[in-house]
Order: structure tokens, then C-alpha cells, then sequence
């Protein structure tokens, strides 16, 4: 009998743990990550003119490797994004 209650206790104690993770994952890591998901996925649509030029007329790279760009359809609403050229 005391065998099944140590079996027991280790259970309960491995739901609390796994318990905890996802209560910090879902709180904590999630919201962060969701937030990531969604500004790449309006990169992948926005609309980026190149910044600037050189003497021989070619896109130049900016420093950091963002520009500003425009939600597609949405010309006023501006967001940051990497240069993909």
C-alpha cells in the first residue's frame, strides 16, 4: 500500500510541475511570441519602397536592416520591417 501512495505523491507532483510550465508558458512566453507572429505576418504583406539610393541608382541597405513600410490597402498605417530588397 505504501508503494501505491509514494506513486501517488510522484503523480501529483509532476502535474503540479507540468501544471506550473504551462501556466508560465501560456502567461509569459505566449503572449510575446503571438505578438512576434503577427508584425511578421504583416511584413510578409506590407508594401516597403527602397529608402535610398546610390550615385548609380541602385537600393542601398539600411543601416540595421529595417525600413519603414505600409500595411497593403492601408497606405497611412506605417510599420517597421526588415529589408528584404
Amino acid at each position: 500500500m505504501q508503494e501505491a501512495t509514494s506513486d501517488l505523491n510522484v503523480t501529483v507532483i509532476v502535474v503540479i510541475i507540468i501544471a506550473l510550465l504551462l501556466a508560465f508558458f501560456f502567461s509569459f512566453l505566449w503572449p510575446t511570441m503571438r505578438q512576434g507572429f503577427r508584425v511578421e505576418a504583416k511584413c510578409n504583406e506590407a508594401i516597403c519602397t527602397c529608402p535610398s539610393r546610390d550615385s548609380e541608382g541602385n537600393c542601398t541597405i539600411p543601416e540595421g536592416g529595417k525600413v519603414e513600410c505600409y500595411v497593403k490597402g492601408n497606405p497611412s498605417q506605417k510599420i517597421t520591417c526588415a529589408w528584404k530588397g
